[in-house]
């Protein structure tokens, strides 16, 4: 079992970065996918990134490719997302999760979700 805590949130301007972290509680996260997805006001919670147990597997929605990257660093039990180029559609509460299964997105299931971090960024 993990327990998910994000980290890093913050207000920046269009074109700003901001690192989100994922620490994670348990001796088993090595063995967990790890997700990033995230939820803008009145709209459903969409997937943004995955990283698979080893980091061999990346897979990005098409909207952030080129400018966000997933990483973790298993000895210290935590994920990352930079965030680099933000738009103001970035805007929304990021969710970090842990799943047993393959990092593809459309088969991905988390167990475990953080309580999320808010990202805001303006034009």
């Amino acid at each position: 079992q993990v327990q998910p805590v994000e980290s890093g949130g913050g207000s920046v301007q269009a074109g700003a970065s901001l690192r989100l972290s994922c620490a994670a509680s348990g001796r088993t996260f090595s063995s967990y996918t790890m997700g990033w997805f995230r939820q803008a006001p009145g709209k459903e919670r969409e997937f943004v990134a995955t990283i698979s147990a080893g980091s061999s597997n990346k897979y990005y929605v098409d909207s952030v490719k080129g400018r966000f990257t997933i990483s973790r660093d298993n000895a210290k039990n935590t994920v990352y997302l930079q965030m680099n180029s933000l738009k103001p559609e970035d805007t929304a509460v990021y969710f970090c999760a842990a799943g047993r299964g393959i990092a593809v997105p459309s088969t991905f299931r988390p167990d475990y979700w953080g309580q999320g971090t808010q990202v805001t960024v303006s034009s």
